[in-house]
């Protein structure tokens, strides 16, 4: 591991705050980022202090000044080289994100892999950062639209895609004319570093103005400068819906925006019109995969009472050949969860699970022994539950998979949306109406809603984000590069009179 960070331009003590080719020494503490595949420290890093945080956001207007007034395209082009240099960086960040994260290697691979792809989306973008054209009812009037940069953006990610969210924000706010200040999580604060120094060549190379990509590592205390910034005009939160709360009412106290991307509670419905082969793979990895810590995990399984025997028999059969350790070894599907803090959560759900009177039909563990050190290895598990159960209710960061039964096509629907949490929502059927309803308003209430496809894996391209308590929040997709711009409309004048809206008559 160590060559790796050496080439990312980690070393063992790092600096936490950066305006791009400036790397600030603070009076912060020190985060330890410890890997959860071993247990073992990987390296240190400082925190802000108010000073330093205060002279990232001096920088950052300062450059934001000069930013804005490159052409989109131009800015484009940066974006482009970012993703060559992601490319060339694919592999060492990809094995840092598994290590330091614990996710498996393919899924850290596939991380970069996101953060290739929204580069390409945002070069495209760049040419078509368009407003509408209207016609105005007062003659020799032209009224168009337009759309300009936002400003400062401040970015809080979270540990279990520590450098995809990111991207998504960061790729799409730089080809707006925008600059981003980035809070990564204090569990993955390396991942971090890592993208900041590869931003860092690519924009030394083209002068682009220190100050564009500002790093600010930290706790909740600097989430809280953020949020509570006026400099800041939107705050891209991701995280859990506690903490989505309390930005959003911080941020909207002083009248920002906050674009939120929160908690899943994500359900499928496997129909007895399903292709059961599809359905229990689709179910599988979306349960199991990053061991339970996606925000699109499936938690809930609503299956029609003709096949659930059928249905969890083959489940069953299924999480009988997971392979659970090292992620680094690719043949193995399940990684560690994020720290101990995890497991106890896991455990204590579990544990209301059966309180409330659920039945494990696979049950869970905390694994030891040799490759398991770190205490953050458990089993995916699996339990016959309610839906009213308090605890199908509630997000776990866990691989915890309840099955629910339904009897018909609508009561399934109204299980799926009988959470607070709106996020990804699936539907395993062949039969066409059910695939229409499900999808149509009277439907899931999802932000996300597939059919013969699992709730887990975005691409890029679709705006990705979720309803109620999700936040509402849309990144990475379709016209989502809005909410980093302001719209302004215009109105020209080019007759000898000043005719007024309304046919208003003011005549002197």
């Amino acid at each position: 591991m160590q060559d790796i960070l050496a080439v990312l331009g980690i070393t063992q003590q790092n600096s936490g705050v950066s305006t791009g080719a400036n790397w600030i020494n603070t009076s912060g503490e020190s985060i330890t980022s410890s890997s959860p595949v071993d247990g073992k420290t990987i390296a240190s890093v400082s925190t802000a202090d108010k000073a330093s945080y205060d002279q990232v956001i001096s920088k950052a207007q300062e450059a934001f000044n000069i930013w804005r007034t490159w052409p989109a395209p131009k800015r484009g082009e940066i974006v482009r080289q970012i993703g060559e240099a992601l490319r060339a960086k694919k592999e060492p960040l990809g094995k840092l994100v598994s290590y330091e994260m614990g996710k498996s290697l393919q899924e850290g691979y596939g991380e970069v892999q996101e953060m290739i792809d929204i580069c390409d989306f945002a070069v495209g973008l760049s040419r078509q950062l368009h407003g509408l054209t209207m016609h105005s009812e007062r003659p020799q009037h032209r009224m168009y639209e337009q759309w300009h940069p936002l400003g400062l953006v401040g970015v809080i990610s979270a540990f279990n895609f520590p450098v995809a969210v990111w991207s998504w924000n960061s790729m799409l706010a730089w080809v707006c004319g925008d600059v981003c200040i980035w809070k990564p999580s204090e569990k993955t604060p390396l991942c971090g570093i890592a993208c900041q120094h590869i931003v860092e060549e690519v924009f030394a190379k083209n002068q682009v103005p220190e100050g564009v990509s500002c790093l600010i590592q930290g706790g909740r205390e600097v989430g809280e400068w953020m949020s509570n910034d006026q400099r800041l005009p939107l705050i891209s939160a991701t995280g859990s819906t506690r903490m989505g709360k309390a930005v959003g009412a911080a941020v909207g106290q002083r009248l920002g925006k906050s674009l939120l991307e929160l908690g899943g509670n994500n359900a499928i419905i496997i129909s007895e019109h399903a292709d059961l082969d599809i359905a229990i793979l689709g179910a599988l990895f979306g349960a199991v995969g990053t061991a339970g810590q996606r925000c699109t995990s499936t938690r809930r399984l609503i299956i029609h009472e003709s096949i659930y025997d059928n249905v969890k028999a083959k489940l069953v059969s299924s999480y009988g050949q997971l392979r659970i350790g090292d992620p680094l070894n690719e043949a193995n599907h399940v990684g560690p969860l994020i720290d101990t803090d995890a497991v106890a959560a896991y455990l204590k759900a579990i544990d209301q699970c059966k309180a409330e009177g659920g039945r494990f039909v696979v049950d869970g563990a905390v694994l030891s022994g040799p490759g398991y050190e770190s205490g953050c290895y458990v089993k995916p598990c699996i339990a016959e539950a309610e839906p009213q159960f308090t605890i199908v209710q509630h997000e776990t960061f866990a691989p915890i998979l309840y099955l629910l039964k339904y009897k018909t096509f609508d009561e399934a629907i109204a299980i799926q949306n009988a959470v607070p949490q709106g996020l990804s929502s699936s539907v395993m059927t062949l039969n066409l109406r059910e695939a229409e309803q499900f999808l149509s308003a009277g439907g899931s209430d999802c932000g996300i809603a597939n059919v013969n496809i699992g709730t887990s894996g975005a691409e890029i391209g679709g705006a990705f984000g979720g309803e109620k308590e999700t936040g509402g929040g849309r990144e990475s997709g379709s016209d989502a590069w809005k909410i980093y711009m302001r719209r302004q409309t215009n109105t020209i004048n080019y007759s000898s009179s000043l005719p007024l809206a309304q046919g208003i008559k003011f005549d002197l």
